[in-house]
C-alpha cells in the first residue's frame, strides 16, 4: 500500500471529531439537512429492505441525475432488486426529491470518510456491490468496501486535464485506488489514456461514452408550466441554463443587445448554483431596472415588464427547457482569468431546444464535437454573437436544421446506457450466490 494512502487511512481513523465539527458548522450555516444530517455519521433514516441491494454513489446533483435512467431500467428488469443511492450535498437530495426516484430506489447521504460512520453504514445497509459514478473517490470508503469483498465498478468517469495534473503528483495512490475496482468504464478515449498513465489497470477499463447523453428527458411540471406560459403570453423566449457567475454579465449584455432587435424578448436564466442567484441579479441590474427583473425563489411572476426571469430553484430544469425554443447550455463562454468546462447539452436536445454554447466545453468536448459534426449546435464567442443567434433562433426555420442534426446524434446516444446495463448485469451475477 502506498505511503500516502497509509497516511490517509491512519488520519481517517482519528478524524471523527473533525467530521462531527465540520458537519455541525455546516448545519448551522444551513448547508446540511437539519433532520437527515445524522446519515452522514452513519445513522440510517430508513430500514434496510429485504433482497439484493446495490449501492450507487455520486457526489451531487448532476452526477446523481445522470444515474436515474439507469436505475429505472435496472429496477424494471429485476423485481427483487433494491438500490441505495448516496450523495453528499443538500442540493442533490432536494433535486432528487423533487424529481422522484424509480421504485425501490432509496436516497441517503453518504457517510463521512471515517471508520465509525462507515462501519455503521455498512452494518445497516449490507450492500452487495458498490458502483461509484464519475470520480468521487473517498479512500477509506473504497478500502472498506474492497476489504468487505464487495464487487466494485467505477462508471461514467472522466479525467480532465486539470485533474490529471493534480493526480500525477500521487500516481501510486491513485493506482492503488483504481486497482480496487473490478471494472472501470470511462467516458472517452482521452480519459482512458490519462487513467492508464495514473496507474489504472488497462485490462479493467473500457470506453462507455457519457451516461448523461442517454438519460430520459428531465421531468415536467405541467401545472407550473401552464401558469408560466400564461404569464409569458407568447413572447419570444430564450434560456441560459446552469450558468456560472463569471459569465453572467455577458449573458445580460447579450439580452440587452437582443432586445434592440426583438423588443419583448424574455431571458430565463437558471444559475448553476441557485444559492448564488444574488450575483445573477446584480449582473442583471447592471443592464435592466429592478422592475424588469424577477426571481422565482421570491415567488415573483413574469409580467409584461419582465426582461430577465431568474429561475433560482432546484429540480426544475426540465420546466425551463420546455418553455424556451433555444437554450444556451452554460458554463462555456470565455471569461478572463478562468477556463469554464461546459455543460451536458443533451438535456436540451432531449426536450427539443436548439443548443447554443460558448467555446469552452472541456468536460463535454466529445459531446459538442459530435453535435458540431452533425450540425446540431451553434457556437457563439461573445455577447454580440449570442444576441444575434438568440434573435435568429426565434424563427423555427432557422432552428430546424440544428434540431435535425441534434436528433441524429441523440439517436446514437443509447450506447452508454447499454454498456452500463451490461456491466450491472455482470455485477449482479457476480454478487449473487451461484449467479442467481
Amino acid at each position: 500500500m502506498p505511503l500516502l494512502l497509509r497516511f490517509y487511512l491512519a488520519l481517517a481513523a482519528v478524524s471523527a471529531p473533525f467530521w462531527r465539527l465540520v458537519l455541525w458548522i455546516r448545519q448551522r450555516q444551513g448547508r446540511e439537512d437539519p433532520v437527515r444530517g445524522r446519515e452522514k455519521l452513519g445513522y440510517p433514516s430508513a430500514p434496510r429492505p429485504p433482497g439484493p441491494l446495490l449501492w450507487f454513489h455520486a457526489v451531487s446533483v448532476g452526477e446523481a441525475q445522470a444515474l436515474v435512467t439507469l436505475l429505472d431500467r435496472l429496477t424494471a428488469a429485476h423485481a427483487d432488486l433494491q438500490i441505495l443511492l448516496t450523495t453528499h450535498t443538500l442540493a442533490s437530495a432536494e433535486a432528487l426529491g423533487r424529481r422522484g426516484l424509480p421504485p425501490r430506489v432509496r436516497h441517503q447521504f453518504a457517510p463521512a470518510d471515517y471508520p465509525g460512520a462507515l462501519d455503521r453504514f455498512m452494518a445497516h445497509w449490507r450492500p452487495d456491490a458498490l458502483i461509484v459514478a464519475e470520480a468521487d473517490l473517498w479512500p477509506l470508503m473504497l478500502h472498506r468496501a474492497h476489504r468487505a469483498g464487495l464487487p466494485m465498478v467505477l462508471i461514467n468517469t472522466h479525467v480532465t486535464e486539470r485533474r490529471y495534473r493534480r493526480r500525477r503528483k500521487m500516481v501510486a495512490t491513485n493506482g492503488a485506488l483504481m486497482r480496487m475496482f473490478d471494472r472501470i468504464l470511462v467516458q472517452d478515449a482521452d480519459s482512458m489514456a490519462r487513467y492508464r498513465d495514473l496507474g489504472a489497470p488497462a485490462e479493467k477499463m473500457a470506453v462507455m461514452g457519457v451516461l448523461k447523453a442517454a438519460a430520459d428527458p428531465l421531468p415536467d411540471r405541467p401545472e407550473a408550466r401552464a401558469a408560466l406560459e400564461a404569464q409569458i403570453a407568447g413572447r419570444p423566449v430564450w434560456l441560459a441554463a446552469s450558468t456560472k457567475a463569471a459569465e453572467e454579465p455577458q449573458l445580460m449584455e447579450a439580452q440587452a443587445l437582443a432586445l434592440d432587435s426583438l423588443p419583448g424578448l424574455l431571458l430565463l436564466i437558471a444559475p448553476r448554483k441557485p444559492g448564488e442567484a444574488d450575483s445573477t441579479e446584480a449582473a442583471a441590474r447592471a443592464h435592466f431596472p429592478a422592475d424588469a427583473i424577477a426571481r422565482r425563489s421570491r415567488g415573483e411572476g413574469i409580467t409584461a415588464r419582465t426582461q430577465v426571469y431568474i429561475a433560482d430553484t432546484i429540480g426544475e430544469m426540465g420546466l425551463w427547457y420546455r418553455l424556451a425554443p433555444v437554450a444556451y447550455t452554460g458554463n462555456s463562454l470565455r471569461v478572463p482569468g478562468a477556463t469554464l468546462t461546459g455543460k451536458n447539452p443533451f438535456e436540451a436536445v432531449a426536450l427539443g431546444a436548439m443548443v447554443l454554447h460558448g467555446p469552452d466545453t472541456g468536460n463535454f468536448a466529445d459531446a459538442y464535437a459530435r453535435l458540431k459534426a452533425a450540425g446540431g449546435a451553434l457556437e457563439v464567442a461573445n455577447a454580440a454573437e449570442m444576441a444575434r443567434a438568440v434573435v435568429a433562433a426565434q424563427d423555427p426555420a432557422f432552428r430546424a436544421p440544428y434540431l435535425a442534426g441534434a436528433a441524429r446524434v441523440q439517436a446514437e446516444n443509447q450506447h452508454p446506457l447499454e454498456v452500463s446495463l451490461k456491466a450491472m448485469e455482470a455485477l449482479l451475477s457476480q454478487s449473487r450466490p451461484g449467479g442467481a
